[in-house]
């Protein structure tokens, strides 16, 4: 095998390399955001082994151009296989956020048919009165709840955020109220 042709294999084993810490470095990220220590302390730990394997075949071979190019195109690529990969887990939690005119109620019985809960409000918007729906859910089913929703009010305005914390201290109401109440008496 020629040398030039082993140091074009290299560079793309740089940036298959590189394509992977990167992804990872992302999927890292996002979880200590959401403070997810043990989870992002293990793709830290993976990501950091790529990237010490990595640079050292760089700095070995700085003459070879294709390394470097390689570094840098794996790097580029690892952020958007990153975020992409990212949306296709949909990791957390989200809040969902509509805000409609005229079809407040309407919007509302629709999300909750699909089992959600929703809390509203009544506001006041630039001209005239609103109605605020807002819909902690799973970022997994964000897609078909903002679906119905927008096919409920196609003029509504969709605002979503993520949520690094979640407390549940509401309950279905398929729940006896009584068995929630045994367990305040036992403290």
């Amino acid at each position: 095998m020629d040398f030039a042709f082993a140091g074009q294999w290299m560079a793309l084993l740089i940036f298959c390399a590189r394509v992977t810490d990167v992804t990872l470095g992302t999927l890292r990220t996002i979880l200590v955001v959401r403070g997810r220590v043990l989870m992002s302390s293990m793709l830290g730990f993976v990501e950091v082994s790529i990237w010490i394997f990595v640079i050292t075949r760089v700095m070995k071979n700085l003459d070879n151009p294709w390394n470097m190019l390689g570094w840098a195109a794996g790097f580029a690529a690892g952020n958007a296989v990153g975020i992409l990969v990212e949306r296709r887990l949909a990791m957390g939690k989200m809040v969902l956020r509509v805000i409609t005119r005229r079809q407040g109620e309407t919007v509302a019985a629709a999300i909750r048919g699909l089992g959600f809960g929703v809390t509203s409000f009544e506001g006041r918007g630039l001209e005239g009165p609103v109605n605020l729906l807002y819909v902690v859910l799973d970022r997994a089913k964000m897609g078909g709840v903002k679906e119905i929703a927008l096919e409920t009010d196609p003029d509504a305005v969709i605002i979503t955020e993520d949520v690094r914390e979640f407390q549940d201290s509401l309950r279905p109401t398929n729940v006896p109220r009584t068995g929630i109440r045994a367990v305040f008496k036992k403290k």
